[in-house]
């Protein structure tokens, strides 16, 4: 019995893959990372977009348009 054969007999163990025939579902610890790396710019740039007066008038603007438009 080899090392592969022995390792596959404990309890809770996977049997080896060969390289290139895994299935891949979700994502790995590299593309979470570069994933929340993008997201967190994304926030910061809305953020930093958010606190501009432009964009406080755009949000008001839109706001009252709604109401307007509903009848409130």
């Amino acid at each position: 019995m080899d090392a592969t054969e022995q390792l596959a007999e404990l309890p809770g163990s996977q049997t080896p893959t060969p390289p290139g025939t895994k299935d891949e579902k979700g994502m790995t610890t590299a593309e979470y990372t570069v994933g929340t790396l993008g997201a967190c710019s994304v926030a910061a740039i809305l953020i930093k977009l958010a606190q501009t007066e432009w964009f406080g008038e755009l949000i008001k603007g839109l706001l009252e348009n709604i109401t307007g438009i509903a009848g409130f």
